[in-house]
């Protein structure tokens, strides 16, 4: 990354930064964060739908792996980067790990939206986006980490489509 991007880079993290300097979008922002870690939110809202959706049950299930295949590729490859997370902003909350490269949250939250996206399920991909947002609000990401994430998490999902769709029986 040239000094140019990692300004760019800088700029656009200290500005939603500072979003979170109202109380509520702190709190906001923070609550996506406890849910969307280790893909808890995304991995649950599939096991759910699973349950509910008895017709399309081996979609939601598949559709779960790639959200967890997606948010496990997304740790190994942090593994690999060890990029640091952003040092010019105080950050809101407690990370789980110390490497920032890519977000983990944007990728299960990305590979989400599109999984259950293709099953119909509206309201994933603005939840999904605000998850992204959160990380930046929060000041543990820059937002090259999340849109990486996000990138993978899409591809991740969109590698998988034809298969999680293989099959409207559980």
């Amino acid at each position: 990354m040239d000094d140019m991007d990692r300004d760019l880079d800088h700029r656009i993290l200290s500005a939603l930064h500072a979003r979170g300097a109202d109380p509520r979008v702190a709190s906001a922002a923070r609550g996506l964060s406890l849910a969307g870690e280790h893909g808890a939110l995304w991995l649950t809202a599939g096991l759910a739908g699973a349950a509910v959706d008895g017709a399309r049950r081996g979609c939601w299930l598949r559709g779960t792996a790639l959200v967890a295949g997606a948010h496990l590729t997304s740790t190994a490859v942090k593994r690999i980067v060890r990029r640091a997370r952003p040092t010019h902003v105080q950050p809101l909350v407690r990370t789980a790990g110390r490497y920032s490269f890519p977000s983990s949250h944007a990728a299960s939250a990305a590979a989400a939206a599109v999984a259950f996206g293709t099953l119909g399920i509206r309201a994933v991909p603005p939840l999904a986006a605000a998850m992204c947002l959160s990380r930046l609000v929060l000041g543990v990401h820059h937002p090259s980490d999340v849109a990486a994430g996000a990138a993978l998490g899409v591809l991740t999902a969109r590698a998988g489509a034809r298969w999680m769709r293989g099959s409207t029986r559980g």
